[in-house]
């Protein structure tokens, strides 16, 4: 069987968005209290782009910027790859490895809908492993 991102990865899910002038630090404290590792960075419900841990490592810490007053849009991820809601796994697999990206926010057109992440193809993998193996395909 071939899964679509929505709904059979992602559905339902509460986005957690922020804005473009928000610190580091304030997204840092919603990834920890959500246990994400990412957030999407939006203004009046546009997209401008993701914020992830690997971007926290990466252009603040290892550069000694101050997570309190680092603004996202100093350190984001602005050059996004996305996926639509009707595309299946296989393409966001390919575009996480061909991106190196972890996290693909889900468009609807320009509506924000969703964010896959590398942990939800795994777990949809495992699924799809597991139904083979038990004979339910």
């Amino acid at each position: 069987m071939t899964s679509r991102i929505v709904p059979d990865l992602v559905s339902g899910q509460v986005l957690t968005i922020q804005p473009p002038q928000a610190s580091v630090e304030d997204a840092a404290k919603a990834m920890s209290a959500r246990n994400i590792g990412a957030v999407i960075v939006a203004e009046e419900g546009h997209l401008l782009g993701i914020f992830t841990e690997r971007d926290l490592v990466r252009r603040v810490v290892a550069l000694g910027l101050d997570p309190k007053t680092t603004s996202l849009d100093q350190v984001m991820t602005s050059d996004l790859a996305t996926i639509r809601p009707d595309d299946e796994q296989a393409r966001a697999m390919d575009l996480m490895r061909r991106t190196g990206c972890r996290h693909l926010p889900v468009m609807e057109g320009e509506r924000i809908v969703g964010v896959v992440s590398i942990r939800d193809l795994y777990a949809a993998l495992e699924r799809d492993l597991e139904a083979l193996r038990t004979g339910e395909r």
